[in-house]
């Protein structure tokens, strides 16, 4: 089993390809196994690197509070165990949320940035979904939740019904996230659930060096597409894509229009 020593923790991973690397960075809970649809299709032309963030999977899972920064240390942590000295960077939703971390405080280690479905972390609780806010606790106007208060297992439920569109999709994943937490435990979920309140890049966007994709479902209900437009228009000569219909999920429910755009972006076609 591939483990990195990043950070005084072990990060599991996995390396498929070859070509110029492009690290992937999954959304809340999730993990390499998140990237299926993608790793299948880029691997053809780059090296990926999806892996376990610290807390999930088989990463290990340590007691001390995450930040968003210190996921994105364990990112460069990773890139120098494997040599990678600039990758293409790829993040989904919380992980698009340490991607931009990574590219504000490490220009240099980047090629091209892809934000998929993510937000600044000062989302105004109006364009959140009710149903979620209630599964989470969160009056509106707040502006940090407390995860400790937080009944995971109803809010993965309430995040997986929303994030994706078609019924089979959910019907699917809801039994496979409970499974997950009863399995390893909630703690890596609510570190990482704490890490991102009250976190914000919205005022240093403008430091981005990377040549950036910003992608968005236009019927994302986790996400609120204004989110997208924000960042693209704060990242110097970012470039906007909306999927008419994505859902939060677009990855994999639309994972053809979105594995073009990328592709495209990044400078290959399938």
């Amino acid at each position: 089993m591939p483990q990195a020593n990043v950070n005084g923790i072990n990060l599991f991973y996995k390396v498929q390809g070859q070509g110029e690397p492009l690290v992937m960075i999954q959304g809340y809970s999730g993990g390499h196994e998140g990237w299926f649809f993608q790793t299948r299709v880029f691997k053809k032309h780059y090296k990926t690197i999806t892996f376990d963030p610290r807390g999930i999977g088989k990463s290990e899972k340590p007691s001390e509070p995450y930040t968003v920064r210190t996921m994105a240390d364990d990112i460069i942590g990773l890139m120098n165990h494997l040599n990678i000295e600039k990758a293409h960077v790829l993040g989904v939703s919380l992980g698009g949320i340490v991607a931009q971390e990574l590219a504000i405080n490490y220009p240099q280690r980047l090629m091209k940035l892809v934000l998929a479905s993510t937000t600044t972390g000062e989302e105004n609780t109006s364009d959140i979904h009710p149903e979620l806010l209630q599964a989470l606790g969160v009056e509106v106007g707040a502006t940090e939740l407390d995860a400790e208060s937080v009944d995971f297992i109803k809010a993965m439920d309430t995040i997986i019904t929303l994030a994706f569109s078609k019924k089979l999709y959910r019907m699917f994943c809801l039994p496979m996230a409970r499974l997950q937490i009863k399995r390893v435990g909630i703690e890596g979920h609510r570190r990482q659930m704490e890490a991102v309140s009250g976190h914000s890049t919205l005022d240093r966007l403008h430091l981005i060096e990377a040549p950036t994709l910003v992608i968005t479902g236009t019927e994302d209900k986790i996400v609120s597409p204004r989110s997208s437009e924000t960042i693209a228009s704060l990242i110097p000569n970012a470039k906007l894509v909306k999927i008419e219909g994505g859902s939060h999920a677009m990855l994999i429910e639309m994972r053809g229009r979105f594995n073009q755009e990328i592709m495209d972006f990044l400078g290959n076609s399938q």
